[in-house]
Formats: C-alpha cells, structure tokens, sequence
C-alpha cells in the first residue's frame, strides 16, 4: 500500500464510523424514536441513498443542507447522509422567529433546506428572502396546497440513486455549522470538521468508558453541539440511542425504566427539574451507569443530588463550548467525592491542551483566576464567513473562550463565570456563580441567576432574578440576609426580583442579555 493510500485509510470521517458500526452489528437498532426502531444497517442504507440523492441534485463537497427538524428519526438520517456526501450540515433551531433563521439559511449558504411540515408557515414567511435556496424538502403530510415549490422526504427514498462517491473526502473537510445563541450580536456560524467530531467522540469513550451497546436517553435538541456530539460517539460505541422530543420528567423516568436505559445527559436545569417529580424514588432507575450533566455551569447541589439519586451511575461532567466540538473537561464522580472537588470541573480532556492566561497572553499562577484557553484537534476551523471574529478568537495562536476559570494545585479547574458576566462594583470584582452558587442553597429557591446593572454610584450594582419551589414565599430582605450569612457584604445582591422562570437558550444556558435588558426596562429598584 503506497502513502497516499495509507494516508486515506486514516482518516476519521463521521461517515466511517456509520460504516463500521454497520458492518460489525447491522442488527442492532442504533436509534429509537416513540415506535420507530432503526438498525445500523437500516440507517446505513438510508444515509447512502440520501447522500447520493444530494449528489444527483448537485450537492457535494463543501455545499451547505440545512435542516429545521426537532429530534426523531429523519434528523439522524440526514446528518449522517451529508456526512458520507461530504456537504456541510447546518442544524438551524427550530426555535428561532423567521427573521432569525432566515439570517441563519443565507449566511451560511444553505442550497437544500430539509424542515418538518409544522415549520411551513414560517418559511413560507420567508421564502422571497432566501434567494440562494434551491429546494426545499418536508417532512409528513402536506394536508393543504402549498405557494411555494417543495417535495416530500419519503418521494426521495422511492427510486434508486447511484452510492458511489466520486470525490476523496478529508476529515479536515468542514464537517457542520453550528450558530452560537448570539449573546454578544448576530449568531457566529462556528465551522466543525469530521476529524473535530470524531476525535471529541474518541474523547468522550475515553473519559466515560462506555462499554459497547450502551443504551443512551438523549433529549436535548439535536441541533445543539452536546447532543449532536451524542451521534458519532454512539456509532463508536455500537450502542443504541433512545430520542425525546420533549423534556417531560415523568416521561423520562418511565423511559428509563421501561427501556433499561444505560447512559443519559442532561443540560444543569433539566437534571434540577427532574428532582422535582415527587415521587422519583418509586422508579426503577438502577439500569443507569452513567449519569452525565454540560451544556451551562452546574451548581454544586445539582452535582450532590444527582450522586444520591442514581447510586448505581458514574457521574461525570463535561464543560466547553460549540467552538471546541464541545468537551474540553471532564470530572468524575469520585473525584468529586474523593478529593472534594465537586465544585470543579475537573481536568483538561485528552487531545485537549489549555492554557489559563491574563488580558496580555501570560500565564497567571495557580489558583488565580485567567481565561481558559485552548489548542488541539477539537477547536473549530474557523466563523463561516467572519474573518474578525475569526482572528480575534484566535488572537495569539490559541482559542480565546470568554471563560474565566482557576486551577488548584492538583490540576482540577474552577469555572469562576463568563468574562463577560463579570460585575465591577465599587472596584471589585463579583463573580455571578459564586453568588447563584449560594442562592441554590437555600431550600426555598429553585432557580437564580445574577447580573449587574448599571449603578450611578458604584458603577454596577448586584441584581438576583430568582425563581421559587411551588408553594414557597420568601422576601427580598430574607434573601439578603441569608446571604449575607454565607458571602462577603460587597457581593451580596442589592437589588431582588422574583421571576416565574429564566429565560433560557436551547442549550439550557440562561440568557443574562434578556435579563440585563428587563432591568433596563423595567427600571427594577
């Protein structure tokens, strides 16, 4: 075998590791969606008619599929066809207003555009704006004559394609596009390769040591980073995923009952929501082994509750962002027993090399606090189309994150907050998380989240949103003083307000620009 070949035969395609789950268990149902049930072979063989269709309609290397689908059967078929094709995947949330999604499809080039039958009107709003767009495909039945041109899904499956690829693809080829939440302007498009992917897969077996035929819960959307990564990482393990449109506590407890459910992630506010069905302790969840929690910054109550429920589960954590495909820690459950390390986030993954430097590059000392930044085969290939962003991410040599974080003497790291999050009153600096940490103490509280408001006198003053357990009442002066016993006086909240809920993007995190921009509004004091 000469070089090139030797070359070729390494490389790591997320379309490759659909084949040789597919070789090595056809039958064993790799997706599960309410009665669907698809085989490795099944999908297999429907994510290779769907990558030749989109070759037939022009669509190969580098040429962008969008898809506005929430989770279920047809979402997975056509990431991993895009995958063997060699387009470019673009998960669009399906949350989003017209304006929003419209932004979306045209920046990042979309040519086919795959949705579900209720998102209809909402294109149809649109559809003169999208002038780049070629075809649009839906989902289901079509009850009533549509305005615009369109066909079915399942009319793609029922004549035959040719399967051959005609070009060579390289895991360094861009892999998806996935859209930031745009908490600082316009969603950046952040640009994933296979090899990006695949290596974060590898990472994640490495980390949680999930056996083969792990049987997973997923209900996160798909078109977010952490539950996407979800996918490549069940065709390396050869395990089987159960989806979830919905995230309804009961129905997830059933589900792990019912289908001797193995492994299951949760965003921090979902795993808190889940602690509120009263009568948990009645299901059987002793299936579960491996009880995983990312996607926003976990309180350490959270952590405590999830270690005391499932007995029987290892439980880790992953933290990173979009940008690093995501996972760049990882911390164990009995590190955070063991050690007391609970509050941390643990170590830096493998293939994951960090640095926690100051505004000038230098390296602080330990247990100081600095942003995280990161190298290795993970980090994205760039913002589509965004060469700013792109370079001032990159400024320096090493991916910027926005995180500010410190590291112990052993190595764990402590997410401190968002650099940008961070309150400047009277000259100090007051970490929003150190504060929510301490409101999720209290027995009454179920929710908090912290910001700063502009303030004449100290520059910003420290404001607390908080959402209280059914059937609590608290006043703002109990909330002061209880925190008062367990912060210094200077980060104590000044300013209270009881919310019926946060605002929250897909990916579970709070939007603090909502919050910020209701306390402008609202002149809350």
């Amino acid at each position: 075998m000469d070089q090139l070949k030797v070359s070729l035969s390494q490389q790591l395609l997320i379309g490759e590791a659909l084949k040789c789950a597919a070789h090595n268990v056809p039958k064993r149902v790799a997706f599960v969606y309410e009665h669907q049930r698809l085989t490795y072979q099944e999908l297999l063989k429907r994510a290779s008619h769907l990558s030749g269709w989109l070759r037939e309609q022009g669509i190969g290397r580098n040429d962008k599929v969008g898809c506005l689908f929430k989770n279920g059967i047809p979402f997975v078929e056509l990431y991993f066809g895009t995958s063997l094709n060699g387009s470019v995947f673009v998960p669009v949330n399906f949350r989003l207003v017209a304006s929003e999604i419209e932004y979306i499809v045209n920046n990042s080039d979309v040519k086919i555009l795959f949705i579900e039958a209720e998102f209809i009107e909402t294109i149809r709003s649109i559809i003169d704006k999208l002038p780049q767009l070629q075809m649009i495909v839906i989902v289901d039945t079509v009850e009533k004559e549509l305005d615009f041109d369109a066909i079915s899904y399942e009319t793609i499956f029922k004549n035959p394609v040719s399967y051959q690829n005609i070009e060579r693809l390289n895991d360094e080829d861009s892999h998806i596009i996935i859209y930031t939440s745009g908490t600082t302007g316009r969603p950046k498009g952040a640009v994933l390769t296979h090899k990006n992917l695949y290596i974060n897969g590898m990472n994640k077996l490495y980390h949680n040591s999930s056996p083969k035929g792990t049987k997973h819960l997923v209900i996160p959307p798909l078109f977010h980073i952490a539950a996407l990564s979800l996918l490549v990482q069940n065709c390396l393990t050869e395990g089987t995923i159960v989806l979830h449109r919905e995230f309804e506590p009961v129905n997830v407890l059933e589900t792990i009952q019912n289908e001797k459910i193995n492994s299951m992630f949760l965003v921090p506010a979902m795993w808190n929501f889940l602690f509120q069905v009263p009568n948990l302790l009645d299901y059987d969840l002793s299936s579960m082994k491996n009880c995983s929690l990312g996607g926003a910054i976990c309180p350490v109550e959270i952590k405590k509750r999830i270690m005391t429920v499932f007995k029987n589960a290892n439980v880790y954590e992953a933290f990173g962002q979009t940008e690093m495909s995501p996972s760049t820690t990882y911390l164990y459950g009995e590190d955070s027993l063991r050690n007391n390390k609970t509050a941390s986030v643990g170590k830096p993954s493998i293939n994951v090399r960090i640095r926690i430097v100051d505004d000038e590059m230098n390296d602080v000392p330990v247990g100081e606090v600095g942003e995280i930044v990161y190298q290795g085969p993970t980090v994205m290939k760039e913002y589509y189309k965004n060469i700013e962003a792109t370079e001032e991410a990159f400024k320096g040599g090493w991916f910027h994150s926005g995180d500010l974080v410190r590291m112990d003497e052993d190595g764990y790291i402590y997410v401190v907050d968002r650099k940008k999050d961070m309150i400047i009153s009277g000259g100090e600096n007051i970490y929003p998380k150190e504060l929510e940490e301490v409101l999720y103490r209290h027995p009454d509280i179920l929710e908090a989240a912290v910001i700063g408001i502009p303030d004449s006198r100290w520059g910003e003053t420290v404001k607390a949103c908080i959402v209280l357990k059914p059937g609590k009442e608290l006043t703002k002066e109990q909330v002061i003083e209880f925190c008062k016993q367990h912060i210094a006086s200077y980060k104590k909240p000044r300013i209270i307000e009881f919310i019926d809920s946060l605002p929250r993007n897909a990916a579970g995190k709070v939007l603090k620009t909502v919050l910020r921009s209701n306390a402008q509004e609202n002149k809350v004091h």
